[in-house]
């Protein structure tokens, strides 16, 4: 097996981590775009009288994402995320 040289290793890192600056801009934007939306759907709950909290709204988005999770982020994860996102959303309609 051939031996990779340290520089390439460095070049490949910085690449990747490249990468993953990109991959947290799109995040970024999409939590902002996310946020934007859930301010939106308060404003109308509050018209039609709703509350903010809906657990099982919360369920419902929950339990989507679960199936449609192929990994590798694990359910537990996956889970503490969105629980996190939708916290900050539910906290910001108020």
């Amino acid at each position: 097996m051939k031996k990779i040289a340290q520089s390439d290793l460095s070049k490949k890192l910085q690449r990747k981590r490249k990468e993953i600056e990109r991959v947290d801009r799109k995040l970024l934007s999409l939590l902002n775009h996310r946020l934007r939306v859930a301010l939106e759907c308060g404003k109308i709950k509050k018209e039609m009288g709703k509350k903010t909290y809906d657990p099982k709204r919360e369920k419902e988005v929950l339990e989507r994402l679960r199936i449609i999770n192929r990994g590798p982020l694990n359910q537990e994860d996956l889970e503490k995320i969105f629980k996190t996102i939708i916290s900050v959303c539910r906290k910001s309609q108020k």
